[in-house]
């Protein structure tokens, strides 16, 4: 029973050893998709905006950053995690601040207003006439890209002016970002993981060595003490 107690640990202890080795490849590979997004962020140089006392603000208004979080965190439904919000520093790089850039960009076209001058003349459905060659200054009003009404020559140059190519593609770049902040985190995690297995495999396997050897020396000293003088 010794025996195979022994062996047992030493397949364990050989297993713990390949998890660590495990983890500490995931480790080094995290660790440099880290350092690449960091010098992708560092490239693009940008920074959210705190005050002095270390509060978001966006146009120089904290209330003008809370109505951004509201977005972010009531709206989207996003869990920000408020540590890596760090005003000591503001690069965005982590997935947090990230998701912030994001809302704030989308926060500014949605609540933007749009100068609009049709060629001819338009009657809307609620019996507003808009004169061609006169310019309206016609809100965003909360919409999205999918809820403005084609057919409206109003709803549709509002659109293609507030939703421009660059908003997306900045939205878009964004979203890269926090994907693979968050695949990062999620790396760091699973090394952290391999590691706690494996030392968890030798803690055991080094323990059935222990007892193994414990039990074998149990029974050498009953054989030596029942052997007759």
């Amino acid at each position: 029973m010794a025996d195979r107690l022994k062996r047992v640990g030493i397949v364990l202890t050989v297993l713990g050893l390949a998890f660590i080795a495990a983890g500490g490849f995931a480790f080094f590979k995290t660790q440099e998709g880290a350092n690449s997004l960091t010098a992708f962020s560092a490239a693009q140089d940008i920074k959210l905006n705190y005050n002095e006392e270390g509060q978001l603000v966006d146009r120089g208004e904290v209330e003008g950053a809370q109505a951004i979080m509201n977005l972010l965190t009531v709206d989207w439904g996003y869990p920000v995690n408020t540590a890596e919000l760090n005003p000591n520093d503001p690069l965005v790089n982590t997935s947090s601040e990230y998701m912030y850039q994001m809302a704030t960009i989308a926060y500014h076209t949605l609540n933007g207003t749009q100068t609009v001058t049709l060629k001819e003349d338009f009657t809307a459905p609620d019996g507003t006439v808009y004169k061609a060659d006169t310019p309206y200054e016609i809100p965003v009003n909360g919409r999205y890209w999918a809820d403005f009404d084609r057919s409206n020559p109003i709803d549709a140059a509002v659109r293609a002016q507030a939703w421009t190519g660059v908003a997306h593609a900045l939205i878009a770049n964004l979203g890269v970002g926090t994907v693979t902040a968050t695949a990062i985190q999620m790396g760091f995690g699973l090394a952290g993981g391999f590691a706690g297995f494996g030392f968890a495999f030798i803690l055991t396997g080094l323990g059935l060595f222990w007892a193994a050897r414990a039990e074998l020396a149990t029974v050498k000293v009953t054989r030596t003490a029942n052997v007759p003088i």
